[in-house]
């Protein structure tokens, strides 16, 4: 058998850390784990992030936002996900359709029924096996990522002052270096928009509760990733670890 993850939340609420500290756990109990993200993941795939995040494209129209979207996880599914799934493997998704639904059915007022039919195209109808929800207001996701945007800056002004990035011995960057936080053209939108993305995961979840696990993103890092790996380990039962080295 094999076991299809994928990680949710409103921007800010910290589930692409918790989807890489999910997989180190995982890697390191022994399970054959791929960590992934929508929309990206492939080199097509990652091509077309690029167009769909850049502040600058600012006059696409919402039809063709979802097109690529779902050319993008089309070309993941195929590509990546469904063949590690057929190798027995878990595969941990930042991001899937569910987000779609949100973003572009919630949030843009697009008709719900259209962008499943959409996703059943992309996906082949492959579904994930459970979805961590990471529960917070849009209102404070978005002050998270703006002031994780200006520490950055800071940090970086600060390091250039004193010329350039701080290395060790090794001559590889610093452990304290933190990739910069994405502002992309979906987080510029105005806060109703947001909140109405919340909103529709909150609907969604009722509509499918039996998948949905919803978490506190107001915990702290270490004990929320504790907790998610709690909610998913009667899951690991599908999955054979493998041997070890």
């Amino acid at each position: 058998m094999s076991l299809f993850i994928t990680f949710e939340g409103p921007e800010g609420s910290g589930k692409s850390t918790q989807a890489r500290l999910l997989y180190q756990r995982l890697q390191l109990r022994g399970y054959p784990v791929i960590l992934t993200r929508e929309p990206g993941g492939t080199r097509i795939g990652e091509m077309i992030r690029r167009i769909l995040v850049d502040l600058q494209n600012t006059e696409m129209a919402p039809t063709t936002e979802i097109l690529l979207f779902s050319a993008a996880r089309a070309q993941l599914v195929n590509e990546l996900i469904r063949p590690y799934l057929e190798t027995g493997g878990i595969v941990l998704c930042d991001r899937y359709a569910d987000s779609t639904y949100a973003y572009q059915g919630y949030g843009l007022k697009r008709d719900l029924e259209e962008l499943r039919a959409m996703t059943r195209i992309a996906t082949g109808g492959l579904l994930p096996d459970l979805t961590i929800y990471l529960d917070l207001e849009a209102e404070e996701g978005l002050e998270r990522k703006i002031l994780s945007k200006q520490a950055h800056e800071s940090r970086k002004a600060q390091e250039e002052g004193l010329g350039g990035s701080r290395v060790n011995e090794g001559g590889s960057i610093g452990s304290s270096f933190i990739p910069p936080p994405e502002w992309n053209r979906l987080d510029a939108r105005d806060l109703a928009y947001h909140q109405r993305v919340a909103t529709g995961f909150r609907e969604l979840m009722l509509q499918d509760p039996d998948r949905w696990r919803k978490m506190d993103a107001h915990l702290p890092v270490a004990q929320l990733a504790q907790a998610i790996e709690a909610e998913i380990e009667p899951f690991l039962s599908r999955v054979t670890p493998l041997e070890p080295l």
